[in-house]
C-alpha cells in the first residue's frame, strides 16, 4: 500500500489526503495543490478548489503550457497549519512537484512557507492576507492584498462618502490567526490613526454559536460602526445577532467576510454593510464571464454561489500566474532537473507583470501582489460598488 493510500486509511479525518496518484505522466506539468476540502474552512476551500479546477481545465483545453497539460497533485490540509507543512514536504519530496498552489489561509501559509523556503520550492497562496507574512521569504508569492492595505482604503472611502465614523466597537475571532491579527492590530491601529474613538474591543471564538452577550455590549455602546474581523461562518453568527438585537449602525470589515452569499442569506437585512473585496465581478467582460462560468461550475458540484468571492478569483488567476512563470522561465519540468528548475521558476516571478480576472498589469512588491481595492456596500439586497482604489505601484525588482 502506498504512503498516500495508507494515510487515507489510517487518518482520513485529520491527515492531508492526496486526491490523485502521486506521480504525473511523463509529459505533464506536475503541480502541487494544497487544498482545504475538510475542516473549519471547508466551505471556502471547496469554492476555491472549483476555481482552480476551472483554470486548470481552461488552460489544458487551450493546449496546456507549451503543448503539455497541467496535472494537479492534491493534498488536503484540512486548514491545519501542521498538515500544510506536511503537505509541502510530501508534495516536494514524494511527488516531485515543480511548484505548489496554496495553501488557503494565513495560518497555514505562515508555517508551510518555512518548509518551502528550506526546500527551495515556489509556493503560491491565493487567500492568505496577513500583513508582513512574506517578509524575508523568497519562495512564497501570494496573489492577495493584505488586510491592512484594504481596510485602510475602506477608512478613506467612508468619510469621503459621508458615512459617520466617529466611534467604533471591534469584534474579532481570537483563535483564527488572520482574524486575530486583523482585529487586534490592523483595525486598532488604523481606526486610531484615523481619529476614530474605539469604545470597546470584543473577542469571540471560532466555534462560538451564542454571541448574544457580546452583541449586548455593542448595543450598550451604540457605536457608529462595528468593525468585524471574522470569516464567513463566524460573521454570519455575529450578523444574525446584531440584527436580532436591532443594531442600527454600520457593520464594516476588511476582506475576511466579503462573501456574496451574505446577500442570499440575509437579503435586505444585510443592507448598509460595507467591506472591501479584491475582486469586482463587473470590472470588465472578462470578470463577468468568469463570474458567470464560476456560478455554473459551483452549481454543477452541488454548491450555491451567487457570485465569486475575491478568493475564488484570486485562486483562478493563480493558476494562470504559474502558467506565465513557467513560460517565462522556460523550465522543462524534467524530473532530473526539478531542484534547479524550482529556483528558476521562482526567479521568473521577479518583475513579472500579470493580468487576469482580478485586474490588469498586476505586479509584486516582494512576494505580495499589488491588487485593486473595491469598496462594496450592500444596498437593496445587492452588492453595490461604493468606491474603488487602483493597485499601489511596485518597486523596481
Amino acid at each position: 500500500m502506498s504512503r498516500f493510500r495508507k494515510g487515507l486509511t489510517l487518518a482520513a479525518a485529520a491527515i492531508g489526503l492526496l486526491a490523485q496518484p502521486a506521480m504525473a505522466a511523463d509529459n505533464d506539468w506536475n503541480i502541487g495543490f494544497i487544498s482545504t476540502r475538510s475542516g473549519p474552512l471547508k466551505e471556502v476551500g471547496d469554492s476555491t478548489a472549483v476555481a482552480i479546477e476551472m483554470a486548470t481545465n481552461d488552460i489544458n483545453a487551450a493546449g496546456g503550457i507549451e503543448g503539455r497539460k497541467i496535472r494537479l497533485v492534491e493534498y488536503d490540509s484540512a486548514g491545519d497549519p501542521r498538515q500544510a507543512s506536511v503537505g509541502v514536504r510530501t508534495l516536494a519530496n514524494d511527488s516531485k512537484v515543480l511548484a505548489i498552489i496554496g495553501p488557503l489561509s494565513s495560518g497555514e501559509t505562515g508555517v508551510a512557507m518555512n518548509d518551502a523556503e528550506r526546500i527551495k520550492l515556489l509556493m503560491l497562496p491565493y487567500s492568505s492576507s496577513a500583513p508582513g507574512l512574506t517578509a524575508g521569504k523568497t519562495f512564497t508569492w501570494r496573489l492577495s492584498a493584505t488586510e491592512d492595505k484594504q481596510f485602510n482604503r475602506l477608512l478613506k472611502a467612508l468619510p469621503a462618502k459621508n458615512v459617520k465614523l466617529d466611534t467604533a466597537d471591534i469584534m474579532y475571532v481570537s483563535d483564527d490567526r488572520i482574524a486575530n491579527v486583523t482585529g487586534t492590530k490592523v483595525y486598532q491601529t488604523l481606526l486610531d490613526k484615523g481619529g476614530v474613538k474605539i469604545l470597546r474591543t470584543i473577542s469571540i471564538n471560532i466555534n462560538s454559536f451564542d454571541v448574544s452577550a457580546q452583541v449586548a455590549q455593542i448595543l450598550q455602546d451604540n457605536p457608529d460602526v462595528v468593525a468585524l474581523a471574522a470569516n464567513y461562518a463566524q460573521a454570519v453568527t455575529v450578523l444574525r445577532e446584531l440584527h436580532r438585537q436591532n443594531y442600527k449602525g454600520r457593520v464594516i470589515g476588511s476582506q475576511l467576510f466579503a462573501d456574496p452569499n451574505l446577500v442570499g442569506l440575509f437579503g435586505h437585512d444585510a443592507d448598509g454593510m460595507i467591506f472591501v473585496s479584491g475582486f469586482w465581478s463587473h470590472r470588465d467582460k472578462q470578470a463577468e464571464d468568469f463570474s458567470a462560468r464560476f456560478v455554473k461550475a459551483m452549481a454543477a458540484k452541488g454548491f450555491t454561489k451567487l457570485a465569486p468571492h475575491h478568493v475564488d478569483a484570486q485562486a483562478y488567476d493563480t493558476v494562470y500566474l504559474l502558467k506565465d512563470a513557467i513560460e517565462r522561465s522556460k523550465v522543462t519540468g524534467a524530473a532530473d532537473k526539478v531542484d534547479e528548475e524550482r529556483i528558476a521558476l521562482r526567479d521568473a516571478l521577479k518583475g513579472i507583470n500579470f493580468s487576469g480576472v482580478v485586474g490588469d498589469n498586476i505586479c509584486f512588491n516582494g512576494g505580495d501582489a499589488e491588487l485593486p481595492g473595491y469598496i462594496i456596500e450592500i444596498r437593496n439586497a445587492q452588492w453595490s460598488l461604493f468606491d474603488s482604489f487602483p493597485p499601489d505601484a511596485c518597486k523596481a525588482p
